[in-house]
C-alpha cells in the first residue's frame, strides 16, 4: 500500500517527519575545522544527542511518525546499485589521486549498509586509511580528511523541501554540504518507501537553493529567500519547476542579509499559524518581496514567461499573495538588544506542529512569552547544544507529511 507524503503548508497538522540523530560526525569537529565546517563552536555530544532524543520524543507524543535519515540510508545502501552511486559520489573529488580512489573504493565495497553510512557521514581521515598508501596520503597531514564528515546532516530542513506532493532535492551552497543532497537524493529514488512513488524535482546540481529559504506560505504560495545561500538564479529556477508543475501560482523573492545570522530565510521568519508568523522586529520594516507570476506557459519550465512584480514589504506581498487581509507579525523579543540575542539563538527558528502549536528552544523566555501572548500553545524543547551549528526546531526537522489545511 502506497504512503501518502506531501506538504502544501507551514501549518498544516505534522504526520511524518525526517530527523538526523546526531552521531560521530559531530565528534569530528575540532576548533581548527569547525568555522570550515560551519559550526560556531564544538558541541558537547553526548548532551546534543540527550536534546535531540527529547526532541524526537516529544514529536511522537503529539503523534507525529519520526524517521531518521541514517535508519533510511542504512536500508537505501542494502541496494548494490545505490552502494555504488554513494561510494562513487563521496570519492569524486580531485584531492585524492588514483591509488588512494581505487583503494578506498574497494574498502567501501567490503563494507556492510551500516558501515558505509558510518563511513559517508563522519567521514574518513588520513591516518585511519589502512593500506593503499602512495604519494597523496604521504604527502596529506595524519589529520586531514580524505571523505569530509557532514556535521550539517542535523538539519534536514536544508536538503529537500516536500512542496504537495513532489519533493524538491535542493543544491547546499557550501563546500561542506555539497554531499548532504546527495545522500537525500539517493534516499528518495533508491529506499523502498519512496522509489517508483516520489517524483523529484529541482536536484543537487542545479543553481543553489536550500531549504531554509523555503517557506510554504498557503496552498500554491511560496516564499525563497535569496541570500548567502541561495541565490536569485537558484530562486528562478526552483519557481519555474514549481510553476510548470502546478505546484505555486505565486512565489515571492525575498532578499535576505547575506550574513551569518540571516543566513536562511527562516532564521528571521517561520510561520506559527495560518495567518501569523513570528519575525526579527530589527528587519521586519525592510524585508522586501517580489512576486513571480506566469505570464505564458509553454511546454518546458524554461519556456515559461514570468511576471516579476515591483518589490513590496514582504508581509503586505505575502497576504495579497494568500488572499488574506493581513499576515500578522509576532516579534522575537521584547527589546531591540533582547529580539538580536533570541534571534542568534533560533528564536524565530519554530516548526509548527500545527496551527497554533510550535516547537521552539526553552532558552528564548521573551519571545515563547510573546508567542503564548498571542494564543499560539509553545512546546519547548533544550538546544543549548543542538543550536552550536545555527539552526534550531525547523531547521532539524524536514516534514515529509502534512495534512492539508482544513483537513488538519
Amino acid at each position: 500500500m502506497a504512503l501518502s507524503h506531501g506538504a502544501d503548508s507551514e501549518v498544516g497538522t505534522l504526520k511524518t517527519v525526517m530527523l538526523h540523530r546526531p552521531g560521530n560526525e559531530l565528534k569530528r569537529l575540532t576548533p581548527a575545522n569547525n568555522d570550515r565546517l560551519l559550526f560556531d563552536g564544538i558541541p558537547w555530544v553526548a548532551r546534543a544527542q540527550e536534546e535531540h532524543d527529547a526532541f524526537a520524543q516529544t514529536l511522537r507524543e503529539r503523534g507525529v511518525e519520526v524517521l531518521y535519515l541514517t535508519e533510511l540510508l542504512t536500508e537505501t545502501l542494502a541496494s548494490e546499485e545505490a552502494r555504488q552511486h554513494a561510494i562513487n559520489s563521496a570519492l569524486s573529488g580531485l584531492h585524492l589521486g588514483d591509488t588512494l580512489r581505487t583503494y578506498l573504493a574497494a574498502a567501501l565495497g567490503d563494507a556492510s549498509p551500516e558501515e558505509l553510512t558510518g563511513l559517508l557521514t563522519a567521514g574518513i581521515r588520513n591516518d585511519e586509511v589502512r593500506g593503499g598508501h602512495g604519494l597523496v596520503t604521504s604527502l596529506l597531514s595524519p589529520y586531514d580528511f580524505l571523505v569530509d564528515p557532514l556535521p550539517n546532516l542535523l538539519f534536514t530542513r536544508d536538503s529537500s523541501v516536500w512542496i504537495r506532493d513532489r519533493v524538491a532535492i535542493t543544491s547546499l551552497a557550501m563546500p561542506a554540504r555539497k554531499r548532504e543532497t546527495q545522500l537525500t537524493e539517493l534516499i528518495y529514488t533508491e529506499h523502498p518507501r519512496f522509489a517508483g512513488q516520489t517524483e523529484t524535482i529541482h536536484g543537487w546540481h542545479n543553481e543553489y537553493v536550500e531549504g531554509g529559504d523555503v517557506l510554504l506560505l498557503a496552498p500554491g504560495v511560496i516564499a525563497i529567500g535569496v541570500g548567502e545561500r541561495t541565490t536569485p538564479a537558484g530562486a528562478e529556477r526552483l519557481a519555474r519547476q514549481v510553476f510548470q508543475a502546478d505546484l505555486a501560482h505565486t512565489v515571492l523573492a525575498v532578499p535576505v542579509l547575506q550574513e551569518r545570522a540571516t543566513m536562511h530565510l527562516d532564521t528571521v521568519c517561520t510561520m506559527v499559524d495560518v495567518d501569523k508568523v513570528v519575525m526579527y522586529p530589527n528587519i521586519a520594516d525592510t524585508l522586501r518581496a517580489f512576486a513571480v507570476t506566469v505570464c505564458e506557459r509553454g511546454d518546458a519550465d524554461t519556456d515559461l514567461v514570468l511576471d516579476v512584480a515591483p518589490a513590496e514589504p514582504f508581509l503586505v506581498a505575502a497576504a495579497k499573495a494568500m488572499q488574506i487581509d493581513t499576515m500578522h507579525q509576532i516579534d522575537t523579543g521584547l527589546d531591540p538588544v533582547t529580539a538580536e540575542r533570541e534571534q542568534w539563538d533560533d528564536g524565530n527558528n519554530t516548526l509548527a506542529l500545527a496551527p497554533r502549536v510550535a516547537v521552539a528552544y526553552e532558552r528564548n523566555d521573551e519571545t515563547n512569552a510573546r508567542l503564548e501572548a498571542a494564543g499560539i500553545e509553545v512546546v519547548q524543547i533544550a538546544g543549548s547544544e543542538l543550536g552550536s551549528g545555527r539552526g534550531g526546531p525547523r531547521c532539524m526537522s524536514c516534514p515529509i507529511e502534512r495534512s492539508p489545511l482544513g483537513a488538519s
